[in-house]
């Protein structure tokens, strides 16, 4: 018998239509977000040493020292922020991360806070620990990014955490300063914790990426390797937490974790010491192939009437063509040979948008556009 706790988890739509369009021949993904560069040399390089010296053994839950520097140096030089490793946690992967935040700060009943639209799993995470979800809508004409007042009228008394997401999964919204300062005093106002996935950090355009970490150390930040260093497959990722969680984490990670493999450690180590012009050049392309798309869906007249400022995803709406954002989405998989993701998986507010990813190469985007364009040709509107 299946337990209630499982029963009510949601499908991950993004990986739905990944299997789906496996299925099919010549398919181009615009549907899951992963990075088409390759990890830095030196990565590779390090991990292959690494296990060829033995290191295949348990570390540390809580990681190994030498990473765990590596992450607090980190800080230091992106933000001016001075964090003490200890308060760093490596976990196999960002989404651990988060369920181990979730698991030490949320109990039965408790109320966690998120933006609509957000990165599909944060409602499962949160109900797997016995959590509610509390949501605040986001509008495009804020070009999806949260607004203090608005969150204001969704907490109460039950609220225990607010899970925030800059640069954004589905929307690419990067929260400014100011924004995220004011956040962080509400939450102190309900005795609530920020839990902050910074996960796609490093990759924004023309815009000031800012961690929690600059305005509290009362906050969970959660980042990793997979979006920054195109580590997907890797499975190493990190938490910072305050000092007063840190024991609670490590236990919680020793028991459900065990810990993040050996090796990998070592290569997450030379990913943190990999020159920035690297990431310069990412960040760069991403942004061509964010003005592609995004031209594109103007030409459509799918515009929802913002241009992504970060991460490598963007909506299109689509509430003025035929159907849902479900059958737009099988018409672009079965007759244009493009895979998207319905917006539906990203909250209430998302229902009536496709999520594109453009984290594949430019000529994949042209030929993507190409396909579509015939196939509206053919739709009535």
């Amino acid at each position: 018998m299946v337990s209630e706790r499982a029963a009510d988890v949601t499908p991950f739509l993004a990986m739905d239509v990944l299997e789906r369009a496996n299925e099919l021949d010549d398919v181009i993904h615009l549907e899951v977000g992963e990075p088409d560069f390759s990890p830095p040399d030196r990565v590779v390089e390090t991990a292959v040493e690494s296990v060829r010296a033995g290191n295949t053994n348990y570390t540390a839950a809580r990681g190994k020292p030498a990473l765990r520097r590596a992450i607090a140096a980190h800080y230091a030089r992106e933000y001016g922020v001075d964090v003490d490793p200890g308060r760093v946690v490596v976990t196999p992967g960002s989404s651990p991360g988060l369920l181990l935040a979730m698991a030490a700060l949320v109990d039965p009943g408790d109320e966690v806070v998120l933006t609509d639209p957000h990165y599909a799993c944060y409602p499962n995470f949160v109900r797997t620990v016995g959590g509610r979800v509390e949501t605040v809508p986001l509008r495009p004409a804020d070009g999806f990014r949260p607004r203090v007042p608005a969150f204001e009228r969704a907490m109460g008394a039950d609220t225990r955490a607010l899970l925030l997401n800059s640069p954004a999964n589905p929307t690419g919204a990067v929260m400014d300063g100011d924004t995220l300062a004011d956040l962080v005093a509400l939450a102190a106002d309900h005795d609530a914790t920020p839990v902050v996935d910074e996960v796609y950090h490093g990759l924004s355009y023309d815009v000031a990426e800012h961690t929690v970490l600059e305005y509290t150390d009362d906050a969970v930040v959660l980042n990793g390797f997979s979006k920054r260093f195109a580590m997907t497959g890797w499975r190493l990722g990190w938490l910072i937490v305050p000092p007063d969680l840190v024991d609670a984490v490590n236990r919680l990670a020793q028991n459900l974790l065990i810990c993040a493999p050996n090796f990998v450690q070592d290569a997450g180590v030379a990913a943190l010491e990999s020159p920035p012009e690297r990431l310069d050049a990412i960040r760069e392309t991403y942004r061509e192939r964010r003005d592609l798309l995004v031209e594109a869906i103007s030409e459509w007249g799918l515009d929802p009437g913002y241009t992504p400022q970060g991460a490598y995803y963007l909506l299109a709406d689509v509430s003025d063509l035929p159907g849902d954002a479900f059958d737009v989405a099988d018409l672009f998989l079965e007759e244009a040979g493009v895979a998207v993701t319905p917006g539906a998986d990203f909250g209430e507010q998302a229902a009536d948008y496709l999520r594109l990813s453009y984290a594949t190469d430019a000529d994949a985007i042209h030929e993507a556009v190409d396909r579509i364009d015939a196939v509206l040709a053919t739709v009535e509107r």
